[in-house]
């Protein structure tokens, strides 16, 4: 008897609070809250600029009692977030607070959940990387303020982290995770330079198509119980509204955010189409693209990216998934013809009467030259040798596989690897 298709989604969303100077409410929202000592995570480069330090202080005029913990790694490791986790135990907070961008977010998640529920960090990381521990309850209040228009990590329930004694990346993914409020303030961004907007913004516009034209909830069978039901279930009537404006958002503002560092407005927007693409994924999930990108950044550590610090080389999440998606969007497009040309529609921002397999991927591309991403694999380091260990490790996010509109096993990924060592 063929098993019964699930009937059933839902919808998760962080509350968000948007606008500039926003992130000065900070301490109102954690006293709301009922904070009473919060640790907040950050990365140095954040902590430097000084936007760290102006949050503390609007923390610390609430009364609220604030330590903070700077040492959050860009491309944060198994080893980083025991770090943040150690201090977090130590320093018994009742609340927490991450400042930065998705890795110093996921940092703070991973620090309030093993603060919440001690537990080895690899307990909780997905299988079959790790044992994929749920956690036993709700964890505590977590205030979530992007500094980068890309992960979208304030609104979902996922932490990635790179594994390099198995040179893989994985996450923790569970809708504990999914942080208590949002502040998304676009004055944040001005420090940013054009390269890390172009690969934090190529990430929405991969979140964002991904999740529109991710299978559909219904096609999957019906878990055993909700608490069996994943958090990433395939496109839903509402997820499509979400990636849908994140989508064209991205096409009209991403090019103006990366030329103009003083254009806020764009900026603005382009943190507004991260939450947005956050929400839409978050319920229904990225899959090919993001599937490859973690062994893109996992398996070798020579790539020194541009415009960012230069205390350790590694490929910047946005250009690692954004490589590959003109391939696999080319190789999902007889899955769903009609939401691969809307996806380019909206992308484009103007209307696409009619669609092959290259329209949205050439959409992609060109979007890619003019933002000055990487061309392809190859400038990230990898040859045809290399072909099997990516594919190997894309094998292991099977639950993002799990919503590709079209099914890829390990020929289906090699090819699209081929196809992405150049886009031009």
């Amino acid at each position: 008897m063929a098993a019964a298709k699930e009937q059933i989604f839902t919808l998760e969303a962080t509350p968000l609070k948007f606008g500039p100077g926003s992130s000065a409410e900070a301490g109102w929202e954690l006293k709301r809250l009922g904070v009473s000592r919060a640790m907040l995570v950050t990365d140095p480069g954040v902590r430097e600029a000084g936007i760290a330090d102006r949050v503390r202080e609007s923390i610390e005029a609430e009364g609220i009692a604030c330590e903070v913990f700077d040492r959050a790694r860009v491309e944060p490791t198994a080893d980083s977030f025991q770090e943040a986790a150690d201090f977090a135990v130590d320093g018994k907070f009742d609340g927490f607070v991450g400042v930065g961008g998705g890795s110093s977010l996921d940092t703070a998640k991973v620090a309030d959940l093993v603060a919440t529920h001690p537990a080895e960090i690899m307990a909780y990381v997905n299988p079959p990387v790790g044992e994929g521990r749920k956690p036993p309850g709700p964890l505590k209040p977590l205030l979530a303020i992007p500094t980068t228009a890309g992960t979208g990590s304030e609104a979902t329930s996922v932490a990635i982290l790179d594994i390099p004694d198995q040179r893989v990346k994985t996450g923790i993914s569970h809708r504990y995770l999914r942080p208590t409020q949002a502040i998304v303030d676009p004055d944040l961004t001005r420090s940013l330079g054009s390269e890390v907007i172009s690969s934090a913004g190529l990430d929405v516009v991969c979140h964002a198509a991904e999740s529109f034209v991710a299978r559909p909830f219904d096609t999957r069978d019906a878990p055993d119980s909700p608490d069996d039901r994943p958090p990433y279930q395939g496109a839903t009537p509402i997820s499509d509204v979400w990636s849908a404006r994140a989508l064209e958002y991205g096409g009209i503002y991403l090019r103006r955010a990366v030329e103009d560092p003083d254009d806020i407005e764009a900026r603005g927007y382009m943190m507004l189409a991260a939450s947005l693409a956050g929400i839409g994924f978050g319920a229904a999930g990225v899959h090919i693209p993001h599937s490859l990108s973690y062994p893109i950044a996992g398996l070798k550590h020579e790539y020194q990216p541009p415009g960012y610090p230069d205390d350790h080389p590694f490929v910047p999440h946005g250009w690692s998934v954004i490589v590959t998606s003109p391939a696999a969007f080319r190789y999902t497009f007889g899955a769903d013809p009609e939401k691969h040309r809307r996806a380019a529609e909206l992308l484009l921002g103007e209307p696409v009467e009619e669609a092959d397999e290259d329209t949205l991927p050439d959409a992609l591309v060109a979007l890619m030259r003019d933002v000055r991403s990487p061309s392809g694999v190859r400038e990230l380091g990898y040859e045809e040798e290399d072909v099997e260990a990516l594919v190997e490790g894309a094998l292991k996010q099977q639950r993002l596989l799990a919503v590709a509109p079209r099914e890829a096993g390990p020929n289906e990924l090699a090819g699209i690897v081929r196809e992405s060592f150049e886009n031009w």
